[in-house]
């Protein structure tokens, strides 16, 4: 097994990385694959979102499941039910991220801040790096979340314009935020929510579409 490849199932030899529909083992092809099945579906889940009477923990597995499902078998589960002992890390960082049996308490935690509308209207970045230190899945958060945070945003009467965020300063700014919270993402997003919500799906599926395939 090549060395750092992360294999919670054990099975990376025969299945390919987490366990793939496609037993892929190159991860920059892998990559494109999630692309692809992202932008085939994320019509699907942002109108399985617009449909809830409201974004629970139920909704956001859902989401996940609806985009990923077609590359991973195990979509829509969290990391507690598919690698409860493992702890996710970045950068040499092992608390970047909720421990598995952290992940609903810190999506709880994001969720209620994201239901005061004015505070996520004033802290969006914040309440994206909340959302962001959960980590629920092993892969497939940063679409999802994504997703799910437009959603949050519409219902509460904005939108954040990403397509003008500098895709690169996203990176180092949210693990700024995850190390540091509510110090340092707003200071990203702020600059470009947009009080009027946009019309439709398409454009705002379109934004997201741009923002994905610049930070890929």
């Amino acid at each position: 097994m090549e060395l750092n490849v992360l294999d919670p199932f054990g099975d990376y030899a025969t299945e390919g990385y987490l366990r793939n529909k496609y037993r892929e083992k190159d991860l920059s092809i892998l990559g494109h694959l999630e692309t692809m099945a992202f932008e085939d579906h994320v019509h699907e889940a942002e109108e399985f979102l617009r449909g809830q009477p409201s974004v629970q923990y139920p909704q956001i597995t859902e989401t996940h499941r609806i985009l990923f499902e077609s590359v991973s078998p195990w979509a829509g589960q969290d990391r507690l039910e598919n690698a409860p002992h493992l702890a996710i890390g970045r950068g040499g960082y092992k608390t970047l991220f909720s421990h598995p049996a952290a992940i609903r308490q810190a999506v709880d935690h994001a969720l209620i801040l994201a239901g005061d509308a004015e505070y996520l209207l004033t802290h969006p970045g914040e309440v994206f790096g909340y959302f962001a230190h959960a980590h629920p899945f092993l892969e497939g958060n940063g679409r999802t979340i994504l997703t799910v945070f437009n959603e949050l945003t519409r219902r509460s009467g904005f939108h954040i314009r990403w397509e003008g965020i500098d895709k690169s300063q996203f990176p180092d700014s949210l693990t700024k935020e995850l190390l540091d919270p509510g110090k340092h993402m707003d200071t990203l997003v702020a600059p470009y929510v947009q009080k009027v919500p946009l019309s439709g799906l398409e454009s705002e599926r379109q934004l997201t579409l741009n923002f994905n395939r610049e930070t890929d």
